[in-house]
């Protein structure tokens, strides 16, 4: 096989990695780093929304937790920052 044969073999394979890393990988990248970037600014007064849909008030951001308030009867509670899901600007 010559040099210019391997080349024009290969090259579908590199577009289609190079489609498959701009469409796929690299969107889902900077979707990851903005979601840590919520978690990282998550203050008191926050309102969020965890992965089972609960709609809470931020109470106290922790290293690994976050309290937060349920409902106005002051039920407050500790929850994972891998459930929150996302921060509702209200």
């Amino acid at each position: 096989m010559t040099e210019n044969s391997i080349l024009t073999s290969l090259l579908p394979l590199v577009f289609l990695f190079a489609i498959f890393y701009f469409l796929v990988i690299r969107p889902q990248q900077k979707q990851a780093k903005a979601h840590k970037q919520m978690l990282e600014s998550l203050q008191k007064g926050d309102k969020i929304i965890t992965s089972g849909g609960l709609i809470c008030e931020v109470v106290k951001p922790e290293d690994d937790f976050i309290k937060v308030k349920l409902n106005d009867e002051n039920v407050i509670v500790k929850i994972s920052r891998d459930f929150v899901a996302k921060k509702i600007d209200a």
